[in-house]
């Protein structure tokens, strides 16, 4: 568990600084192309961890029910966020994760729910749903460079 916190954690920092030199209409443009933008993207990665980890094992989310809500699988932007929210997302990239080490240690995921992701991994038990979790950010990031690239042309 430990060794795919400190990739997720690094996977975040690097989105941070890939986020740090744009301004609050960057991160909220939605670039052709793309159903989504760079600040949801980050939204979005706390929303799927507390899925992945909280929900599927009835746990209690560590955020508010309307930020799930907002960046869950599935949703898209629904309006501007302004540069408090972002202040806020970027600092629960981290937050939530101190809390998920807290929260493992006191095993409050032992009810977790099997069930196969929709890239077909079988997700068995709390250890393998935080082992997947790099490879979503992985590919969060590579939406983050792409959308990036197209913003700055």
């Amino acid at each position: 568990m430990q060794k795919s916190l400190e990739i997720i954690k690094k996977t975040r920092l690097h989105l941070l600084e890939l986020a740090g030199s744009l301004d609050i209409e960057q991160l909220n443009k939605v670039p052709e192309g793309f159903n989504n933008n760079i600040i949801w993207n980050l939204g979005h990665l706390v929303a799927a961890q507390q899925g992945v980890c909280y929900n599927r094992a009835g746990a209690g989310l560590t955020v508010d029910e309307s930020f799930f809500q907002d960046y869950k699988p599935g949703s898209r932007p629904e309006r501007f966020i302004d540069q408090a929210a972002a202040e806020e997302i970027k600092r629960l990239l981290f937050s939530t994760l101190d809390q998920f080490e807290l929260d493992y240690k006191a095993g409050i995921f032992s009810n977790y729910t099997p069930w196969v992701t929709r890239y077909g991994v079988n997700i068995s038990d709390i250890d393998t749903a935080i082992n997947f979790l790099p490879f979503h950010e992985g590919l969060h990031l590579g939406y983050v460079l792409a959308q990036k690239r197209v913003i700055l042309k």
